[in-house]
């Protein structure tokens, strides 16, 4: 059966001070009153039964993300991880779990962080990357994304021979490049290069061989999780194996690999829409409407003069946010922290969330 698996961890300190530990970016309602994992889930919806789709996230979010799981029993569809071990871990986690019970899964991978649209040709596309999947087992399948700019955060994929008429095999994996790289890759177009989104489809059991192949650390440890998790034994288990796996990305450890190797194909299937990886608050401004100067406001209550550029967000709904003859600039106000940062600058905001943890201890963080 289809099967989606929602990867929705990471603390998005980029998107600090709005994103705390407490409550992360997926789980902040600021997308039109929504948060970005409700978001992924409902675009899923009329493709994949509310049943048959699953989260996997920090065991400490688990109260309010089931409570957006729908369908079902939801605390069985939440796989919570205990700390963070990166995305091979939660993604093998998911398929160790759902292909215990399902030997014949077909699993479509998300991330809680993309605005995707139009969402029904994001479903059409998605299905022909399950279609893929299912008749081609040993396929891992990847979506890749129409370059819009040389983008220097996002990795690449560089594509090969047609695989069928919905999909090119991948030739290799490229880590996020400098700026005459990315530029090259822009310049050469679609047809040689896509953005490597960072969404998959694949059998269950082929990811897991995968797994046992490249990362056969890593190997018994999620498969022994996956035959426990319903089980008296989960949370034992858990505390005593997840702290132990190799901390490793699912790009790294599966994909590049993957690539090069004669057992599996991997096939990229273009994805031509518009797509936001939101995380960082530049991209989160362009998810706003903007003012005739291109101030993208993201308040209940503010008040700009001659400003420009400027992205200004309050999660306070009594605060009034002000600004006078600012440009280019990010302006984030909560409760209890502030943030103003120039808009060229925002990739730095990770370095200032560790700042405030040496200087001023975990308070608001």
């Amino acid at each position: 059966m289809r099967h989606a698996l929602i990867i929705a961890g990471g603390s998005g300190t980029r998107l600090w001070p709005m994103s705390r530990a407490g409550l992360p970016k997926q789980l902040i309602p600021f997308i039109g009153g929504k948060s970005l994992l409700q978001i992924a889930a409902d675009r899923l919806a009329g493709l994949i039964p509310d049943e048959r789709i699953h989260i996997c996230a920090a065991e400490s979010h688990r109260d309010s993300i089931v409570k957006l799981l729908k369908g079902g029993e939801p605390a069985g569809r939440f796989y919570g991880e205990p700390m963070g071990r990166d995305t091979v871990n939660a993604i093998g986690l998911g398929a160790a779990i759902i292909g215990h019970k399902d030997p014949e899964a077909v699993i479509a991978i998300f991330t809680a962080d993309h605005i995707i649209e139009p969402a029904d040709e994001f479903r059409k596309i998605v299905a022909q990357g399950y279609e893929l999947a299912e008749s081609q087992p040993d396929t891992l399948v990847t979506f890749g994304i129409k370059p819009t700019h040389a983008a220097t955060a996002y990795g690449y994929l560089e594509l090969g021979d047609a695989l069928s008429p919905t999909a090119r095999l991948v030739r290799q994996f490229k880590e996020k490049p400098d700026a005459a790289t990315a530029k090259r890759y822009a310049d050469a177009g679609p047809d040689h290069y896509l953005w490597n989104s960072g969404m998959f489809v694949w059998r269950a059991s082929t990811l897991m061989d995968c797994i046992r192949r490249f990362v056969p650390e890593n190997y018994d440890g999620l498969a022994k999780l996956g035959r426990a998790w319903h089980t008296d034994a989960r949370k034992t288990l858990l505390a005593e194996i997840y702290p132990k796996l190799k901390k490793i990305s699912v790009d790294f450890a599966i994909m590049e690999p993957a690539s090069r190797d004669p057992v599996v194909k991997v096939a990229a299937v273009p994805m031509p829409l518009t797509w936001l990886d939101i995380g960082s608050w530049p991209a989160f401004a362009v998810t706003r409407p903007t003012d005739g100067r291109g101030n993208a406001i993201a308040a209940e209550h503010h008040a700009l003069v001659d400003c420009s550029n400027t992205l200004v967000a309050s999660s306070d709904p009594q605060h009034l946010v002000t600004a006078i003859g600012c440009d280019d600039l990010i302006i984030i106000h909560t409760p209890d922290a502030t943030l103003v940062c120039r808009a060229d600058r925002a990739e730095e905001i990770k370095k200032l969330h560790e700042l405030v943890g040496k200087k001023e201890g975990g308070r608001w963080l």
